[in-house]
């Protein structure tokens, strides 16, 4: 089993069992945190990127304080390997899949176990202050997807998820997710049981 860390969209859990097409009962999820990295609004888009702060440094023009340089995600255990195969194609050839240490922020829970009306707060809205590294837990290791098409292609702007859900969350669940073409590409895998076909 896989464990991953998510910071966009997701940490929906609805999105993110729409992406393995499974109902997610053999996760389980909590908040963590990944030090030294921005999240970034991808240009033109809903979701965001993130890159090692030693990189995104030129894109601002002030040091960025802990909070700033500190991405609030969730971490989720328990992936397949299938469902780690259709995360691939979902996140698609903008990001690399790279190890990573995060630092959860409390106990795992299951997916199921989670109420809709929650979602929300996954990340609170006025997220408490981040921990001091001696009060964290201790860091696990976990996968997580990397901008790999440079900075060029995402604004210095920092994406929150609280503004997604506001925003744009409606385009990815439910009947608003639809039309989404983000979802085109791993439907069509799932639809082949992992037989690779060129496009005609």
């Amino acid at each position: 089993m896989i464990s991953a860390f998510f910071y966009g969209t997701l940490m929906h859990p609805e999105i993110l069992k729409r992406v393995i097409g499974n109902d997610g009962s053999h996760l389980q999820m909590c908040p963590a945190l990944l030090l030294d990295y921005t999240r970034h609004q991808v240009k033109n888009e809903d979701y965001p990127g993130i890159l090692p702060y030693s990189q995104s440094r030129a894109m601002f023009d002030h040091d960025l304080n802990s909070e700033e340089k500190t991405v609030r995600g969730s971490l989720v255990t328990g992936l397949s390997d299938e469902d780690v195969r259709l995360l691939d194609v979902f996140e698609g050839d903008q990001y690399t899949r790279e190890s990573v240490s995060v630092y959860p922020l409390g106990p795992l829970a299951n997916i199921r176990d989670i109420p809709p009306i929650e979602v929300k707060s996954l990340v609170p809205t006025t997220p408490p202050p981040i921990p001091t590294l001696s009060e964290l837990a201790n860091p696990v290791d976990a996968a997580t997807y990397v901008w790999c098409l440079g900075s060029s292609e995402l604004r210095a702007q920092l994406w929150t998820f609280e503004e997604f859900v506001k925003l744009n969350a409606w385009k990815w669940i439910g009947s608003g997710s639809t039309d989404n073409k983000d979802y085109d590409e791993v439907d069509r895998r799932r639809a082949m049981e992992g037989i690779i076909e060129a496009r005609s």
